[in-house]
């Protein structure tokens, strides 16, 4: 069993948690900046950006759960900002992400369906990456099962949780991340008739669906009003995702070119 503690520097201990999703960002930010000259975006602007986004999502991937776990937290005041323990909802990470992209690209006159591309493809394979921090925290994890024989043993062993196996969930979805990517990336560079908006608009579904059938299977979930909160709004992701395909084909939006057109 992985001690979620990665190394101790003097008094401060620095978590695979935290590792996965720094690496996860740098990863981002490198795809992000190598993709903005091709929709003649500046790769400082996708810096200038992430600084100001990433603190700001954090805080509302922090905020998303602690309000839906206000029951705990009222009570538990202090540990409302030990964000190292795990606790980070993806949802409002990227809700705040959003509106902060939104704001930053009509400040610096970028088109916001041309940044929100460049970044749909990145924000997919950090989530793939950052999912390992929860498997290091042993959480994301689905209900018992009687074996994993079909997994490497030192997943299995992590996955050896109060008792039995669990349904390593983590792994689906950083898995189900990772083909969404390479789908991306193959779509921007090789597919015809990909409309501006329409690489988002993969996002919103591919991810939405995936997340909507693994959140189905976790037993952390967070409820409201008896349901699952994440389920629910992969269904809206999805209407989205489907409702900007239909309104860029019909507002006729530029076609990306592929790389064999270049």
């Amino acid at each position: 069993m992985f001690d979620p503690v990665a190394f101790q520097i003097g008094p401060f201990a620095i978590r695979w948690y935290a590792l996965f999703i720094v690496a996860g960002l740098m990863l981002a930010i490198f795809l992000a900046m190598r993709e903005a000259p091709k929709k003649k975006i500046l790769a400082d602007d996708i810096l200038d950006f992430i600084l100001i986004a990433f603190p700001i999502a954090i805080i509302g991937a922090r905020l998303y759960y602690v309000l839906f776990r206000l029951d705990y937290y009222s009570q538990h005041l202090g540990e409302i900002f030990a964000i190292w323990n795990g606790g980070l909802a993806i949802y409002g990470g990227l809700i705040a992400g959003a509106i902060v992209l939104y704001i930053f690209a009509d400040r610096k006159l970028i088109n916001t369906w041309d940044f929100l591309d460049i970044a749909a493809p990145s924000v997919m394979i950090a989530q793939s990456l950052g999912r390992w921090g929860n498997f290091f925290n042993q959480e994301a994890y689905g209900a018992a099962v009687d074996s994993l024989d079909y997994l490497p043993a030192f997943i299995r062993d992590q996955m050896y949780i109060d008792g039995a196996y669990r349904q390593p969930t983590f792994l689906y979805e950083s898995i189900w991340n990772l083909v969404g990517f390479c789908l991306m990336f193959i779509f921007r560079r090789r597919l015809r008739g990909i409309r501006r908006g329409h690489i988002t608009a993969f996002y919103l579904i591919w991810y939405g669906f995936g997340r909507m059938i693994i959140e189905g299977m976790r037993t952390d979930s967070l409820m409201f009003i008896g349901l699952r909160v994440s389920q629910w709004l992969s269904v809206v992701l999805i209407g989205l995702g489907i409702f900007i395909i239909i309104y860029q084909n019909r507002k006729k939006a530029p076609f990306y070119h592929t790389e064999e057109e270049n």
